[in-house]
């Protein structure tokens, strides 16, 4: 596994929009102050040509021009790290017109975003053999203040951050919006983890420890890349089964139904054979039931059969705020009461 070099003071963060850019509100005002508080904190900044573009269906502008500006940007040594404007719907597509072999013929480089940018995080770590963050986007580091899980995910790209702890509250409901884009999150609900050994609760362990290599990110985003020739997952499991796979998955626009569909496919692709554990975060859907099934029997038909430990409605993904993952990276897990912590082993 490649890992890129940390960012230094002074150096070039990049900004790309291989999905949706930051042309309507909040998000371009929130873009704008993110660019303001860096240059602050000293470093430069360069801009994809695509970061304010509106052009494309559901990403910035057309999928050849979203991978060139990926491609290029990231194959660039005029930037040393790189953060996505945003998330999306068709990010997908840009992958069609993105080369993974100047990728990865290229010195490594931090690439951060989450959501539709699971199309390059994954892709980065199981075709690239390439450690990227599965964290926020770059309108969220334009809120004042910054909200911890922010400087935790800046802090990878510097060194600062090595290990990773769950926030005490989250965000049920966004107050942001046109008129005050640069709000912070607004955490009302407490963090509750829900702790399985397998099918059996295990809330009443006094801890639970697990390690492994992280892989994951939306599974909106993975089940539509499962079986494609981008899917190289296979190759990456057989090359890390010695480490164990600890599996970081979480869901945006699936209801519970399709969450089970998107896990009994994954198990049935193979994905799940080198499992040391689940980390599951809150999806979008947070409190649906239908027809019987709730989120945690959603995941648990699959993932309770593994005999493997499983972490439900952790700081990951839609609903934040996220602790930022280190895709491809190996970690640590400790889960003691209602927190868990993620210690990164970059090897």
């Amino acid at each position: 596994m490649k890992y890129p070099k940390h960012i230094q003071r002074g150096g070039t963060i990049g900004f790309v929009a291989p999905s949706f850019g930051c042309q309507i509100e909040p998000y371009y005002t929130a873009f704008g102050n993110a660019q303001k508080k860096f240059r602050e904190m000293g470093y430069q900044l360069q801009l994809g040509p695509n970061c304010y573009a509106g052009e494309g269906i559901g990403i910035s502008n057309t999928p050849e021009k979203c991978g060139q500006e990926l491609t290029d940007y990231y194959c660039s040594p005029e930037n040393d790290c790189l953060i996505s404007c945003g998330g999306g719907e068709l990010m997908c597509e840009t992958m069609s017109h993105v080369d993974f072999e100047r990728l990865q013929a290229a010195e490594p480089k931090w690439y951060l975003g989450y959501s539709d940018n699971t199309n390059m995080t994954y892709l980065l770590a199981t075709i690239c053999d390439t450690a990227s963050v599965y964290g926020p986007c770059a309108a969220a580091f334009g809120m004042e203040p910054w909200h911890a899980s922010l400087k935790d995910a800046f802090g990878i790209l510097t060194g600062e951050t090595k290990e990773v702890h769950g926030y005490d509250k989250w965000e049920k409901e966004s107050l942001k919006n046109e008129e005050q884009p640069l709000l912070p999150y607004n955490t009302t609900e407490s963090r509750v983890l829900k702790k399985y050994l397998g099918r059996q609760t295990a809330e009443k362990e006094p801890e639970i420890r697990f390690s492994g290599r992280l892989l994951g990110g939306c599974m909106d985003c993975l089940v539509n890349l499962l079986g494609t020739r981008f899917d190289k997952t296979q190759d990456f499991l057989e090359k890390y089964k010695e480490d164990g796979i600890i599996w970081f998955l979480e869901a945006c626009d699936l209801n519970v139904f399709a969450i089970r569909r998107a896990i009994w496919q994954m198990e049935e692709a193979g994905w799940f054979q080198y499992v040391k554990g689940f980390l599951i975060g809150r999806p979008l859907c947070f409190g649906q039931e239908m027809m019987g099934l709730d989120q945690y029997q959603a995941v648990l038909a699959v993932a309770g059969e593994k005999n493997v430990p499983v972490i439900m409605d952790m700081d990951l993904g839609h609903l934040a705020p996220m602790m930022p993952i280190v895709t491809g990276s190996c970690a640590e897990v400790q889960v003691q009461g209602n927190d868990v912590t993620l210690r990164y082993d970059y090897r």
